[in-house]
């Protein structure tokens, strides 16, 4: 073996880092106004091992996250009293909520719904019918991606308080 090749880091591990990144401990808010979908997306997201919350339209969703702060918010576009997309752009707005990851699901096809998607603000874009795989792949990805982002948020304000001199 070669000096450098002792030297180069080891190849990521997705297995270690699913380990380390235990997305259990994580909660999914779910909002749509039909039924069914929920009933769907809740089901699809059992896999994933987490808690999963239903909210029924935008102004619940608003009140759920207010509540209990969600790790990741699922979110159709298409619903009564307040949209998706102004869900989207009110918690990507507010300081305490704007790090949230947000999908947002339609029917919807037309390209111009998917660029006001991404302008209100969303992370993610699944368009009707979805797919478990696809979902689940997504959600989990962006679950670790929230998580590995808590904790180096969390290690930058213990640096900050170790900084200050008493």
């Amino acid at each position: 073996m070669s000096p450098d090749a002792a030297d180069a880091p080891a190849p990521l591990d997705e297995s270690s880092l699913d380990q380390e990144i235990d997305v259990a401990s994580a909660s999914i808010l779910v909002v749509d106004d039909h039924e069914q979908n929920l009933e769907l997306l809740q089901a699809y997201l059992e896999e994933v091992g987490c808690r999963v919350r239903p909210a029924r339209d935008g102004r619940e969703a608003i009140a759920e996250v207010e509540s209990e702060q969600p790790d990741l918010v699922i979110l159709d576009v298409m619903m009564p009293k307040m949209s998706g997309f102004q869900v989207c752009s009110s918690l990507k707005g507010d300081p305490k909520t704007r790090d949230i990851p947000i999908v947002m699901v339609t029917a919807l096809s037309d390209v111009g719904d998917v660029e006001r998607a991404v302008e209100s603000g969303a992370d993610d874009f699944l368009t009707k019918p979805v797919h478990k795989l696809e979902l689940v792949t997504r959600v989990k990805s962006l679950l670790r991606y929230r998580l590995l982002k808590r904790r180096y948020d969390d290690a930058m304000r213990d640096v900050q308080r170790l900084r200050k001199p008493e």
